[in-house]
């Protein structure tokens, strides 16, 4: 009887051991993990998995995997001049990029010198602060911070700096904009978009500066 019991035990013990290394093989024989698709706890804590159409700005900290190639994850602050840094590749341009742009131009400089087929995912850790300024006849003229996944317009941006003074006037607005090497400048009208309903108000972007007209009295 005992020896029957534990041929019992045997056999299906063998099943569950074969099953398990069936699975770590397959385990790591699997694909590499395509861009944007979430890699488990090595992703690092706080990494957030954005849009790959997210547009990459001046201050927002990324972090870059290549598959099977750990000392070349890189986690970087875009500075002012636009540029990340990366092992091997030094300096990389990736201001104005979509984060599926960036990762493809990593990918590219990577297998041009470097590696054979390198699978990079690209993550954005931290977003950097968006502001805009808001000058003029205001009650609180100063810089404020925009949420970070919310749009601001233009009769938002006044109400956050208090309103308009007594002589304030919403139909004397211009909002400074730099587009590229340029400066545009924008005139609006804040009451007419108060009043119609149909029109669109317009949007505010980061370093905006808003400047509130006085009205003749």
């Amino acid at each position: 009887m005992v020896r029957n019991f534990a041929n019992g035990l045997i056999l299906p013990a063998l099943l569950v051991l074969g099953f398990a290394f069936s699975g770590g093989v397959s385990a790591q024989q699997g694909q590499a993990p395509v861009f944007g698709e979430a890699t488990g706890p090595a992703s690092g804590a706080g990494s957030t998995v954005v849009s790959a159409e997210y547009v990459l700005r001046a201050g927002d900290v990324v972090q870059v995997k290549v598959y099977q190639e750990e000392d070349l994850t890189a986690v970087s602050r875009i500075g002012k001049d636009g540029t990340m840094t990366m092992p091997l590749l030094g300096s990389v341009a990736v201001v104005s990029n979509t984060v599926a742009q960036a990762t493809t131009r990593i990918r590219e400089l990577l297998a041009k010198d470097y590696l054979v087929n390198p699978q990079v995912t690209l993550n954005v850790t931290e977003f950097a602060k968006r502001r805009f300024t808001v000058l003029g006849q205001v009650q609180r003229p100063g810089t404020y911070d925009m949420p970070a996944d919310e749009a601001v317009n233009l009769l938002q941006a006044v109400a956050t700096a208090g309103g308009y003074t007594r002589i304030g006037n919403p139909r004397k607005i211009t909002v400074q904009r730099r587009v590229g090497t340029e400066n545009k400048v924008f005139k609006l009208d804040a009451d007419a978009m108060a009043q119609d309903k149909k029109q669109k108000v317009f949007e505010i972007l980061a370093d905006d500066v808003i400047v509130v007209g006085e009205k003749w009295i």
